[in-house]
């Protein structure tokens, strides 16, 4: 569902990780490993998310290291559409398997 607001993949699973896990702090290599995509892609999403001011960053010797802006202005809200959304998608799923992959629409 989550995908019909934010079309960028990489962006989205980007902002999930973050607004799942505030406390989270990463390099691009490291996020990279963990959402499996290019690092070049997650780092120019990366800058848009600073730019915005979902992300701040700070530098670790010759790393930059990415963490949650919590004052973000809708942070809260973001953070729980990203939950519904994950709610929501995981409810399908377990309907489709219960219906022997039938959708049961409401």
């Amino acid at each position: 569902m989550l995908d019909v607001f934010i079309t960028s993949r990489v962006r989205r699973k980007i902002v999930v990780v973050y607004a799942k896990y505030p406390d989270f702090k990463t390099h691009v290599r490291g996020l990279a490993k963990l959402i499996k995509e290019d690092p070049g892609n997650i780092q120019r999403e990366l800058r848009r998310l600073e730019k915005a001011g979902f992300l701040v960053s700070e530098k670790r010797g010759n790393t930059k290291v990415f963490s949650t802006n919590k004052s973000f202005p809708i942070f809260k809200e973001l953070q729980a559409i990203v939950i519904k959304s994950q709610q929501l998608s995981n409810n399908r799923q377990r309907n489709s398997r219960n219906s022997g992959g039938e959708m049961i629409s409401h």
